[in-house]
């Protein structure tokens, strides 16, 4: 049982420095880039950080038990041997699990913005005004459970090789980051191209900051497309 919950604390451990490394790794960035862009937001800056440690455990230590529990017991469906499944399933499966992933998020998102539930939940998210790169994780623990707890209970149906669960970890950590970072850092060419129209950026998200009710989606715009909550890009 010990080794239980030395597995939980290391991963959660391991969360809260990805978290640091790479929102750390942005807002360096900001400052190069857009000199004076998180000027008096020191204090918001603060709180964010403190929230986002906060979820990193609530991310970290079901994380844990789970991993502890494949090890052992071989919970979940990842596998280790790229033979187990056909080669197209690779990339096939990383799709999956990010557009899964985006579905339960727009759903679950919207519903979030109901007065009563954003009240109670989802308020702190949004006092992040404007996102800074440290807001990725800026959530309420009850938010941070529902967003976070999504990919841990997929393991447990959708076979994926553990290298492209890794790359959809490293793809949720990434966007989360950069789509709150308050500017954007991809080129407009990009940005205004037929992928842009169906791959969120910050110029996306900060619109969902600026307005609220409209741009629910993570990943994609696809959701936001089809129930028509799509209103177009900001000009962080």
């Amino acid at each position: 049982m010990s080794e239980l919950w030395l597995t939980a604390a290391i991963m959660t451990a391991i969360v809260a420095a990805r978290y640091l490394a790479v929102s750390g790794l942005f807002a360096w960035l900001t400052k190069l880039v857009r000199p004076g862009h998180y000027d008096g937001l020191a204090r918001q800056m603060r709180s964010e950080i403190a929230w986002s440690l906060a979820s990193a455990a609530i991310y970290g230590v079901p994380a844990g038990i789970i991993a502890w529990g494949w090890q052992h017991y071989g919970w979940t469906r990842v596998y280790t041997n790229v033979n187990d499944y056909p080669l197209w399933w690779l990339p096939l499966s990383l799709f999956a699990y990010l557009a899964l992933h985006d579905t339960w998020f727009y759903w679950t998102h919207r519903l979030m913005h109901r007065p009563s539930v954003f009240r109670a939940v989802h308020a702190i998210h949004h006092a992040s005004r404007p996102p800074t790169a440290w807001a990725a994780m800026n959530f309420h623990p009850v938010e941070a459970a529902i967003v976070g707890l999504f990919i841990p209970a997929l393991v447990f149906v959708v076979p994926i090789h553990a290298s492209m669960l890794g790359l959809v970890l490293m793809v949720m950590t990434i966007m989360g980051v950069t789509n709150h970072m308050g500017w954007e850092m991809f080129p407009k060419a990009l940005v205004h191209s037929s992928v842009g129209h169906w791959v969120i950026t910050a110029s996306h998200h900060h619109r969902h900051h600026e307005l609220y009710r409209c741009n629910y989606g993570l990943y994609f715009r696809f959701w936001d497309h089809v129930c028509g909550t799509d209103k177009g890009l900001s000009a962080p």
